[in-house]
């Protein structure tokens, strides 16, 4: 008959565990994705947020119209949740022993989302909305390859593929309003 493995591991192997590669901080022995692709891709969706931050930041100043102020009001909120989403995946990739990367240079082929300014309001929406639904397939795809190999990222990823879901929404019901 098989010996039953504890559900835990006993105190005194985690206790030497945490002592040992302490350099690395909150990467531990246990942590099991490919920690290179998971920084690589935590970095590409950093850019794709910049690049919707600094797209969103544009229609919000560029919205015209008669219907503009609350559309751009929306801009802006979608905005500033870009840039907190910028924000968690950067510290999650230093909590990885990675480096953000904010440079500009290569940003937009680092990022899934492309930066069209679109030139009125009805424009500016739908491509708002292209790269809303981009965002949430590289979420989703993120989230399925990560799967229970490193949970931490996973729920951020899921967090952030909510809150793409909810812009899209908020961008679907605008263009409604608008075309009627």
């Amino acid at each position: 008959m098989a010996e039953k493995q504890p559900f835990l591991t006993d105190v005194k192997t985690l206790r030497k565990r945490a002592r040992e590669h302490i350099q690395q901080g909150a990467v531990t022995s246990g942590y099991r994705a490919d920690r290179a692709t998971v920084i690589k891709l935590l970095n590409e969706a950093l850019a794709t947020e910049i690049v919707c931050v600094l797209r969103y930041r544009r229609h919000h100043f560029m919205a015209q119209g008669m219907n503009a102020e609350p559309v751009a009001a929306e801009f802006l909120v979608h905005a500033n949740e870009e840039q907190q989403h910028a924000d968690q995946i950067a510290a999650r990739i230093v909590q990885l022993n990675g480096e953000p990367n904010f440079s500009p240079e290569g940003l937009l082929s680092r990022s899934h989302a492309e930066y069209v300014e679109g030139k009125d309001l009805v424009d500016m929406i739908k491509e708002d909305l292209v790269a809303e639904r981009i965002a949430i397939d590289s979420y989703r795809e993120m989230v399925e390859y990560i799967g229970d190999k490193d949970t931490t990222t996973k729920r951020m990823l899921e967090g952030i593929l909510a809150m793409e879901e909810e812009h899209a929404d908020d961008l679907q019901s605008l263009l409604a309003d608008l075309e009627k």
